[in-house]
């Protein structure tokens, strides 16, 4: 891509910082985290007190306000010693404890700065979802301070969640990969799951991202990368993650203890099969090359396991769901005796715990279809028009 290609974008959070008044009256608070900053790096939370906005109060998500924490996991410091401002941890807190949470911090508006991945499963949305039905259940403003969708905005894969597997990491009918902006995202579930949540709509307000067009994804937009978590080092990351987040389902080690999580997937049991047959399926945008590697920490850390590394070669054809849903299949017909789906309590199948596949594909549909050696790649379609998803009032960007 030339330079000519990359888009100037003024992110939602720097509208704001350049006009306080765009948060509404009142004071405010900020759900944030270390993904919160401008486009020159400088953290938002205190550059805002600086420009004088009546920021009082900040939220943090999971893996904490300074993005410290592992997957489940938070921080437990109470003030932000950056800014003296109270700190409040809403992982893992919803409904009537979140409620007292927001009315006890006496804020009268939220404002939701964190850099989403563009994939269902990736909890800051969750967060946002929660806060909005808690802020509409206690009368509080929610303003989302928008960023581009660094996927690019153009595709969605996947079908939309069965609201029977809800959970956090899937609310509300919402496809695999979204394909939306976290402000969109906001429209979309205000008008649909959030009244039933909450009795009512919150009362939402989206500082719309200046300059974004779709189809400009994370290198493009000029915007700096920050790992959004620990384990989504790199753009490229960001890429696959909507597609191998599935292998957390699985007893495969999906990367997390290297340096490379989400790009590698492997098991011990894994053999010069594998490459082999996934090369075989000619899946665009994508070549899988045989390695090895030794996690640190995580899923079977300290072995040596056998696996491939994805190489992304033609972002624009490249479906990472369907790529993982095809490289699934492979692994239920090559090694039927070795692999395994795990359940929610981390253990193996069969021990009368939720899949957790299941819960990141939303239904059980891919595990049967896998389990039973049928093609699982028709799943991967996006949702059709009727089914309600991302219509013009919910679009924000061209």
């Amino acid at each position: 891509m030339s330079t000519d290609d990359r888009g100037t974008v003024t992110t939602g959070i720097a509208r704001l910082h350049a006009m306080p008044a765009l948060a509404g009256p009142g004071r405010f608070g900020l759900v944030t985290n270390h993904t919160g900053v401008l486009p020159d790096l400088r953290p938002a939370a205190p550059a805002l007190l600086a420009a004088g906005a009546p920021l009082t109060a900040l939220f943090g998500p999971e893996h904490g306000l300074h993005g410290t924490g592992q997957a489940g996991e938070s921080e437990t410091a109470r003030t932000d010693p950056g800014t003296g401002l109270p700190v409040h941890d809403t992982y893992r807190c919803d409904g009537e404890r979140l409620d007292k949470l927001l009315i006890d911090s006496g804020v009268d508006a939220l404002v939701y700065d964190l850099q989403d991945i563009g994939t269902r499963c990736y909890t800051y949305v969750w967060t946002m979802f929660d806060l909005m039905v808690s802020a509409a259940r206690t009368g509080i403003r929610f303003v989302v301070a928008d960023r581009p969708n660094p996927l690019g905005g153009l595709v969605s894969e996947g079908p939309l969640l069965d609201p029977a597997w809800a959970s956090f990491v899937g609310r509300a009918p919402v496809p695999v990969r979204h394909g939306l902006t976290c402000g969109e995202l906001a429209r979309y579930l205000n008008a649909s799951a959030v009244p039933r949540a909450a009795g009512r709509a919150a009362d939402l307000t989206v500082i719309e991202a200046i300059g974004w067009r779709r189809g400009l994804d994370a290198a493009a937009t000029g915007l700096p990368w920050i790992a959004p978590s620990p384990n989504i080092p790199t753009p490229t990351t960001a890429t696959v993650y909507p597609g191998t987040s599935l292998f957390e389902g699985t007893n495969l080690s999906e990367g997390r203890g290297t340096t490379q999580p989400f790009e590698i997937v492997g098991a011990p049991y894994l053999d010069a099969r594998f490459a082999p047959a996934l090369a075989e399926l000619a899946l665009p945008g994508v070549h899988f090359r045989d390695l090895r590697f030794v996690p640190a920490f995580h899923r079977h850390a300290g072995r040596q396991l056998r696996g491939v590394q994805l190489h992304i070669t033609d972002r624009a054809v490249f479906a990472p769901v369907r790529t993982a849903v095809a490289m699934l299949a492979v692994l239920r017909r090559l090694y039927p005796d070795d692999f395994a789906w795990h359940t929610t309590d981390g253990g193996a199948e069969g021990t009368g715990h939720r899949h957790f596949v299941d819960l990141l594909w939303g239904s059980d549909r891919l595990r049967h279809t896998v389990d039973a050696g049928d093609d699982p790649l028709p799943l991967c379609d996006p949702p059709a028009p009727p089914a309600g998803w991302a219509g013009d009032d919910v679009l924000l960007y061209p």
